[in-house]
């Protein structure tokens, strides 16, 4: 009696201890699929799941990035383009408007989901960034004054020449390479640019083709120009995006493409760079 009373306790301790592991084990086997659940969770998720995408850009950049001076509304080629990007997407869209250098940095920290203003692919940012289908081609060019083109025949007369834009724009990291002094400014309008370039406040601007050409037009009264000789860096320009944020980088391709295909970028395009089709490959030989 006393051993089937001994034998019978046995099994029924043992059975607690099963249901205890069993428990322990589903409890973690929950808890390893909540973790890996969470884990699974992407950055692409969280724009779907709020159903709106963040882009950072100027607003000061005439015609890629500026304020209607009627509507005073954010418009231009990169702001239309990306417009109709999010809605293909069935994306509401929120602008941020910053310097150029903090844009990089915010979608480098993850604080927007892109930025969209004139970004060159250049080898340092394609280390740092993942980048759109480029949406426009171009070179560089530069905006000097009237009459004695600043004194600059080409890049090499850049040596000790006050060049003015964004710090970390591939165009001040070439104006520094051929001995420019650097002139910088916080997210200035394009007028104050070229007005310093005007009166020998700076003497140049290395920016590119389409952009400057546009800018020069539209202050007819400034004593200012584009430099009839120097054409340099073809360049493709697309939307920098984070660089872990790669289901962004495809679903914003696939609409690009689409857009590319059907026209709408080159209609954009015309729109804003006075009948160019600035998609096009660019040939300056």
């Amino acid at each position: 009696m006393n051993t089937f009373m001994k034998k019978k306790r046995f099994a029924l301790i043992t059975g607690i201890m099963s249901i205890f592991l069993l428990t322990a084990c589903n409890n973690d086997d929950s808890s390893n699929t909540s973790n890996e659940s969470e884990k699974a969770a992407t950055a692409w998720d969280k724009i779907k799941e709020e159903g709106s995408i963040t882009v950072a850009t100027s607003g000061t950049l005439f015609p890629t990035s500026y304020r209607d001076e009627n509507s005073d509304e954010l418009t231009g080629f990169e702001v239309e383009v990306v417009r109709e990007v999010a809605k293909r997407l069935e994306l509401d869209i929120e602008f941020k408007e910053l310097g150029f250098d903090e844009m990089l940095t915010s979608v480098k920290t993850g604080q927007v989901d892109m930025a969209a203003n004139d970004i060159e692919m250049n080898e340092d940012r394609l280390e740092n960034f993942i980048f759109s289908t480029p949406i426009k081609h171009s070179f560089g060019t530069a905006v000097v004054r009237k009459g004695d083109l600043s004194g600059i025949k080409t890049l090499e007369d850049l040596k000790g020449k006050k060049a003015a834009g964004a710090s970390t724009s591939v165009y001040m990291e070439l104006a520094r390479q051929y001995g420019a002094e650097e002139v910088t400014y916080d997210n200035a309008p394009n007028e104050v640019y070229l007005r310093d370039v005007g009166i020998g406040r700076t003497d140049v601007i290395l920016n590119d083709y389409y952009l400057q050409t546009l800018a020069v037009a539209a202050f007819p009264d400034l004593n200012i120009t584009i430099h009839p000789d120097i054409k340099y860096s073809p360049s493709k320009i697309g939307f920098a995006i984070n660089k872990e944020n790669t289901e962004l980088e495809e679903n914003v391709n696939q609409v690009i493409d689409e857009m590319l295909e059907d026209g709408t970028i080159a209609e954009i395009s015309a729109k804003f760079f006075n009948g160019a089709d600035v998609t096009q490959v660019v040939d300056i030989k």
